[in-house]
């Protein structure tokens, strides 16, 4: 990973406003669990362009540090925009059920299985909600 991100850097430094290449960089760091470097590569992918997928792991690396609040944030504005994205819907439940809001949760993890009735998340259902 420390290759790619000397990569994904030279990349920015031609073209700083390369969504994809923050994007990756960020994949890359939280892999090395520096999520506060992935965290701030991932904001400048979403300022370049707000997508999905760049929420949704944002909202991860701030769940890693347990900023959770943050965490859900990050996951609604995923699922706003892909409201069929059901590891926003099933790690934002997570990061509910870690703040006390098992209601919260359970309305996540129903809305998982809809989406996926095989997902594990059913367990998670018949065993906390």
């Amino acid at each position: 990973h420390y290759g790619a991100i000397v990569d994904y850097t030279k990349a920015i430094e031609i073209n700083p406003e390369d969504h994809s290449a923050y994007y990756n960089r960020g994949i890359s760091k939280r892999k090395l669990n520096d999520n506060y470097g992935a965290i701030a590569d991932y904001t400048r992918a979403i300022e370049i362009n707000p997508e999905d997928d760049a929420y949704y792991n944002r909202g991860w690396s701030k769940g890693n540090l347990e900023d959770y609040y943050g965490a859900i944030a990050d996951y609604t504005k995923a699922i706003e925009i892909n409201p069929r994205y059901k590891n926003a819907y099933k790690n934002r439940g997570i990061a509910k059920e870690k703040i006390g809001d098992l209601n919260g949760a359970c309305a996540d993890w129903r809305q998982v299985v809809f989406l996926s009735p095989y997902d594990n998340a059913s367990n998670w259902l018949r065993d906390q909600c």
